[in-house]
């Protein structure tokens, strides 16, 4: 089940779930240190199989430039100068990156519930992030984490007793201007809690912190790379 990563609508997300969305120690078991894995390519790519499914083109094919060993991922549509967002989904299941790109880049734009469908018409206007998690730690208590390095997982019973969950990239607190207790609370609105929000309430929680690396792409840098590449195809 898909649901919005950036904002503050509600959302469901367990193990059991892998699609979620966001608004950004233990290593990865594939060994990749932090910094290391995201490529503009794999921007690029989520534009091609965007403009593949609203133009109705085949698919792109390989071979691809960067690596298709599994990784949770994120994938973030933005659109315009102001880069408002236009979807947000992707999973903390570790997938591999080939896939789980070519999954989540039409997911996000057409399926994240808080937006309508990316068009046709917008799609020159975008402007495309990936984020990789890694390095997810269990957290000591709600504030065992710092804003801007660390992306937050939330797990906390709601007012019926109902198990929930709820996640922000690292990027969403520094963006919204937030503090950690803010950002808990916005956190705890966003995955449905609807009671009063105390300490007692923060308490409870179990946070999962980790780290992202994310890179973003215009439009206007994902026409350069084609070009780029047509020239270099016909040399």
């Amino acid at each position: 089940m898909a649901a919005g990563c950036c904002g503050v609508k509600k959302q469901k997300l367990n193990n059991s779930m892998p699609a979620v969305c966001c608004n950004g120690s233990s290593v990865h078991p594939n060994g990749y240190s932090n910094g290391l894995t995201v490529r503009p390519e794999m921007c690029y790519y989520c534009f091609d199989v965007l403009y593949c499914h609203l133009f109705n083109c085949e698919p792109p094919k390989g071979p691809l430039t960067f690596t298709n060993d599994p990784y949770p991922l994120f994938v973030t549509w933005k659109i315009g100068k102001d880069k408002r967002l236009r979807g947000c989904i992707g999973t903390f299941s570790a997938m591999s990156l080939q896939s789980g790109l070519r999954e989540y880049a039409v997911t996000s734009a057409v399926k994240d519930s808080r937006f309508s469908p990316v068009t046709k018409e917008e799609f020159a206007r975008l402007h495309c992030s990936v984020s990789i998690l890694t390095r997810f730690e269990e957290a000591a208590d709600y504030l065992d984490w710092e804003v801007g390095a660390h992306g937050i997982r939330i797990e906390f019973l709601n007012e019926k007793g109902h198990k929930k969950t709820a996640t922000y990239l690292p990027e969403v607190a520094p963006e919204q201007g937030w503090d950690r207790i803010q950002t808990i609370d916005s956190l705890l609105r966003k995955g449905g809690y609807k009671g009063s929000i105390n300490n007692e309430v923060r308490k409870s929680i179990t946070l999962t912190r980790y780290r992202s690396e994310k890179i973003t792409i215009c439009y206007n840098d994902y026409i350069l790379y084609k070009h780029m590449s047509m020239n270099k195809s016909s040399h």
